[in-house]
């Protein structure tokens, strides 16, 4: 059992890097083995810790391969955008902005600029200033960017 959790046994042993996990148990006199024992246990440790990072690797990549680092790059621009305009547009900080929310994917999703336009309209219909010229700049913005689809969890 305590080989299961890694860390009773970590402290029983007294101090020899409790980080191994399927390690198998020890016998129970604290003294046998303590001079060659360490130099194999930091082998198998510095393996675990190999393979730990290899597998973070791994996870990193199915995370880019999810989404594409170009195109979370150019949202991120645009959202940046959108917001820097729209503190112009209501004339003030971002934190003083009444909530106004421009969806990305919902205009991508839109069969047309005519239809994205109306919702943007609509999106902005408190607006005091004229809206038209950030509309069209953000209509050609989106222009050939992808929807974003959130991430799927796979079943192992």
């Amino acid at each position: 059992m305590s080989v299961a959790t890694g860390g009773s046994e970590a402290a029983a042993g007294g101090g020899g890097g409790g980080r191994v996990f399927f390690q198998s148990p020890r016998g129970g006199g604290g003294g046998g083995g303590g001079g060659g024992g360490g130099g194999g246990s930091s082998r198998e440790e510095a393996a675990v810790a190999a393979a730990q990072v290899q597998q973070r690797r791994q996870q990193q990549g199915k995370v880019t391969v999810k989404y594409d680092r170009k195109e979370l790059r150019k949202r991120l621009v645009l959202e940046e955008w959108i917001v820097e305009q729209l503190g112009q547009l209501y004339g003030c900080e971002e934190e003083e902005m009444p909530d106004v929310e421009i969806d990305i994917d919902d205009l991508l999703d839109a069969a047309n600029e005519e239809e994205r336009a109306l919702k943007l309209q609509e999106t902005l219909v408190d607006c005091y200033k004229p809206t038209e010229e950030f509309i069209k700049e953000l209509l050609t913005r989106i222009r050939g960017m992808r929807k974003l689809s959130p991430p799927q969890k796979k079943s192992i």
